[in-house]
């Protein structure tokens, strides 16, 4: 005869706390959620820092960092995914469960919501996994993709479709095509009915990073040697850089000409040339964007060439640089990367997929990641993508009031939905069960 049956072990009860980490690679927006009280959310560098003095910055700390110049960052994330647990391990104890952290946390007694890039490697999920149960003993888990996260918002708010006061937004949404460009790549992500459909979830490799690198290196040719200095390059992107709408008349009013030529637009800057002040850390704690000065920039010169002493500031002049460093996420090939740009994608994640989805994901296009904050990014794709969709196809693109933190903010409505308790794993169960049936119940979703 058979044994009996052994009853499942009782569920025990929902933490009434969860944090939510949206862990980006430049960045980790963190807050808790309580019931129905959602904290503001924290965005805390994901970094260590080591100035020209040796002195080391724990995340959060960095803001008291004084003289950004030569400060070498170690960064726990690489190309999207969590690598160096030793030092995220640091970095996640300053912020959450040190004596003095900014927000303390009792693991025992909240539940985590784990934001994930798409397509991660299953050994680096399960040495996650590991070390939110084993090493922080987190109560209760959730361990989700970051972009799909975004489909428990008012979506058709932020598209500002015109419907009737008092309706009621639909959590999950029902189809929406999510594009997030952060720090180390950009993802097109198709989601439908809260679930990403990972067969058409594409990848470009250009990210913040990989911009910021690309000015270093022009800078560094056409002006100073800033390879030492990337934070303040970076700071120079995010204040100076757009998305030009019209790449080929914005590249010829900044041609310098043929040798011995004086085109009138470049002299005068064109009305796209910028003049950047450099911090110098004592006077100056941020670089500053003004309007292009010939006379001033002429002057220089005569300063640079004789009399370097007498100047008070170190001015670049930004010209081309402003507009062709963001071109890479539209043409990658510029610098030899053999892979489309994002409308391209968009296009390649389409094919994959049904047509009769396609009026629903391209009527729905959200965009999020600091890369989104470029001036004309949206009206730039918005046309690109246009311009290859079919012609019965309405395109819609926009992006959230704060497309830094939209990631966490839905998480934390999902924190507050019915959905997050058939989806998130006691320390009960995967002590019971294993690592192996947490990766499968983590990656079945809702449908488990």
């Amino acid at each position: 005869m058979a044994p009996a049956r052994k009853s499942k072990a009782h569920r025990p009860a929902p933490p009434s706390r969860t944090l939510i980490l949206d862990n980006g690679a430049y960045t980790i927006k963190a807050g808790y959620v309580s019931g129905d009280a959602v904290d503001e959310p924290r965005v805390i560098p994901n970094c260590i820092a080591r100035d020209r003095n040796k002195k080391i910055y724990v995340a959060s700390e960095l803001e008291k960092c004084t003289d950004f110049s030569e400060v070498a960052f170690r960064r726990p994330v690489e190309k999207g995914f969590i690598v160096n647990w030793e030092a995220e391990k640091d970095i996640w104890e300053h912020e959450f469960f040190d004596d003095k952290a900014p927000q303390p946390c009792d693991p025992s007694e909240t539940r985590l919501l784990l934001a994930e890039p798409s397509n991660s490697l299953p050994v680096l999920q399960t040495n996650c996994d590991q070390m939110v149960f084993e090493e922080f003993g987190f109560a209760s888990y959730y361990r989700g993709i970051g972009p799909s996260l975004n489909a428990y918002h008012d979506v058709q708010g932020i598209l500002r479709t015109p419907r009737d006061p008092g309706t009621v937004a639909q959590l999950p949404a029902e189809i929406l095509l999510l594009i997030d460009t952060g720090y180390s790549h950009t993802t097109i992500t198709p989601i439908l009915q809260g679930r990403p459909i990972h067969p058409a979830i594409r990848r470009l490799d250009v990210g913040g990073k990989l911009l910021t690198n690309y000015l270093t290196r022009l800078l560094s040719l056409r002006h100073y040697d800033m390879r030492n200095e990337t934070y303040i390059v970076n700071e120079m992107k995010e204040a100076a850089c757009y998305v030009s709408l019209d790449f080929k008349g914005d590249l010829e009013r900044t041609w310098k000409g043929t040798r011995g030529e004086r085109r009138e637009d470049y002299l005068n800057g064109g009305g796209v040339a910028r003049d950047y002040v450099l911090p110098d850390f004592h006077t100056r704690m941020k670089g500053i964007v003004r309007e292009f000065d010939p006379v001033q920039a002429s002057r220089a010169r005569k300063l640079a060439a004789g009399r370097a002493g007498e100047s008070s500031e170190d001015v670049l002049t930004l010209r081309n640089e402003r507009f062709t460093v963001p071109e890479l996420l539209f043409h990658p090939s510029d610098i030899g990367i053999r892979q489309p740009g994002i409308a391209d994608l968009v296009m390649q994640s389409l094919r994959v997929l049904p047509v009769g989805l396609w009026p629903g994901l391209l009527s729905n296009i959200i965009v999020v990641g600091g890369n989104s904050l470029f001036d004309g990014f949206v009206e730039r794709l918005q046309k690109e993508i246009v311009q290859l969709a079919p012609d019965e196809c309405f395109v819609r693109v926009a992006r959230p009031v704060d497309p830094i933190t939209s990631t966490w903010l839905g998480g934390a409505n999902l924190a507050k939905h019915e959905h997050i308790n058939s989806l998130s794993v006691t320390k009960q169960e995967y002590e019971e069960f294993g690592a192996a049936w947490v990766s499968r119940k983590f990656a079945t979703g809702l449908e488990s």
